[in-house]
């Protein structure tokens, strides 16, 4: 691990004065994995997934072992049961993932100021944000939220192998992304347009004016109108693109070569500071830095972003093609609710194509990854012998090249299912480096309720036969269409 210059004095210090009990949390090894869910054991008891296992398994990555009893006590029923969870994952402020928080502080790295983080190597950094990444989704209790993370770290995709996107993406994923996952889009959108990371992933840094024959750089003006906001569809045209980047010139970031690395700076002087038309409203000349507030203004909230959001929002927690009913009430909730994000939430999961939507999506590799961690409750460091399978499977998160960011929908995902098995067979017999799993059907009350706990279901005779015949019940059931869908 690489570690900063104070970090190694502190250190030398701590051991002399106190010896071994002095070495620091991130120093050492053992002692940081959050303890499971208390409480008794219970899992579905009917032949259909019923609405506390589809509420798990989209709202969360999946149950752990004391989570669906947990969720089942909220209330009498289990509608209002699943509206007390709802309730609760949308207010992650009121939860306590202290425990988690202790174990993450392990990945010391990812908390240096944006000039550190240029200390330490590209591949380094990577694998911490990864392991990071998946313990979040594999421990925290904040489930929605962590989805959330995932869900806005795809839409605003930074590919972290362009240029000084290699250092700058954790502090992206820090102090973009995560702040405001739950929070206001125009927040969310505006902290994204200031990263140091997507100007230079996008080349925002490379948009200015410097005379009347420069030309504005268009990259991140098309993406921003395409990907961020309105949507291929959303009605904007060549003309609109080409004024949004007008109004983004002059935007710089300081590359590692400079003094105060990673700082985002507006040079007036490389601005193109004469009037604009964009998506039909002016934007009058002489604002300087503010013509990136009017542009974000206009589309922000447009009624294009809004459905384009919508859409998206239903694809990840509805199915690959989202509902037209659903699309719309959503869309409605982002704009009666200026895109706070909370109530937008609150309004797609009271819809009846969500709450009957179930087993309808297929778990992209990260989510299946981390449901098989969470249904059998593995005790793992998320080393590179588990984050590993990740890239074979197609799913390397900030790694994705292209601004898109990875599919939401099954058919890319369909290739990589050896890997899936492979993956489970090397999960059942603990044969991952750092990763242990200990599943005895009498800790879950007897075979029918462990294939009941990871299935969301009972079993159908097809599956409880394969699973007491096959030789390896547990790799069989994480590697079938049943725990495949979520």
């Amino acid at each position: 691990m690489a570690i900063s210059r104070k970090q190694f004095l502190w250190t030398g210090a701590a051991l002399t004065l106190t010896g071994c009990q002095g070495i620091p949390s991130y120093l050492r090894l053992g002692e940081w994995k959050p303890q499971p869910e208390t409480g008794p054991f219970q899992t579905p008891a009917s032949d259909s997934v019923d609405l506390i296992s589809h509420v798990l398994s989209r709202l969360a990555f999946g149950p752990r072992g004391g989570d669906y009893g947990r969720l089942a006590k909220l209330a009498p029923t289990q509608n209002e049961a699943v509206d007390a969870y709802i309730e609760e994952q949308l207010a992650p402020e009121g939860i306590d993932d202290s425990a988690l928080d202790h174990a993450i502080r392990r990945f010391d790295c990812l908390s240096e100021p944006m000039g550190e983080l240029f200390e330490f190597k590209p591949r380094y950094l990577l694998r911490e944000m990864t392991r990071a990444n998946l313990l979040r989704a594999v421990w925290s209790r904040r489930q929605l939220y962590e989805v959330m993370v995932n869900f806005w770290t795809d839409h605003f995709n930074i590919d972290s192998s362009k240029g000084d996107c290699k250092w700058l993406k954790a502090a992206d994923d820090r102090d973009v992304i995560r702040p405001h996952a739950l929070g206001r889009f125009p927040d969310l959108l505006r902290a994204s347009a200031l990263s140091p990371a997507m100007l230079w992933y996008l080349d925002g840094r490379f948009n200015r004016k410097r005379d009347g024959d420069d030309k504005p750089n268009e990259n991140y003006a098309r993406e921003l109108l395409e990907l961020h906001t309105l949507g291929v569809h959303g009605g904007y045209t060549q003309h609109d693109v080409m004024e949004v980047a007008r109004c983004l010139t002059g935007w710089n970031v300081r590359s590692m070569k400079q003094f105060h690395k990673g700082r985002v700076e507006f040079h007036r002087e490389l601005h193109d500071d004469g009037a604009k038309l964009v998506l039909g409203q002016v934007i009058p000349a002489g604002l300087g830095e503010q013509d990136l507030d009017r542009v974000l203004e206009i589309v922000s909230l447009h009624p294009a972003t809004a459905r384009h959001l919508s859409e998206k929002l239903c694809r990840r927690f509805i199915a690959d093609e989202p509902p037209p009913s659903a699309v719309r009430a959503v869309s409605s909730a982002f704009l009666a609710h200026d895109g706070e994000i909370r109530p937008v939430l609150r309004v797609l999961f009271s819809r009846p194509e969500f709450l009957e939507s179930r087993r309808t999506k297929i778990k992209r590799p990260f989510e299946f990854v981390a449901s098989a961690l969470r249904a059998t409750d593995a005790d793992t460091d998320a080393g590179p012998a588990l984050i590993d399978y990740l890239p074979r499977m197609g799913h390397a998160p900030f790694q994705y090249p292209t601004p898109e960011g990875y599919s939401d929908k099954a058919a890319p995902w369909m290739g990589t299912l050896l890997w899936r098995w492979k993956f489970a067979v090397a999960l059942s017999g603990n044969a991952i480096a750092g990763t242990r799993i200990t599943v005895r059907k009498e800790d879950f009350g007897g075979e029918d309720r462990l294939m009941a706990h990871l299935l969301g279901r009972r079993p159908q005779g097809s599956e409880a036969g394969s699973f007491r015949t096959s030789g390896n019940g547990l790799a069989l059931l994480l590697a079938s269409p049943g725990f495949q869908r979520r």
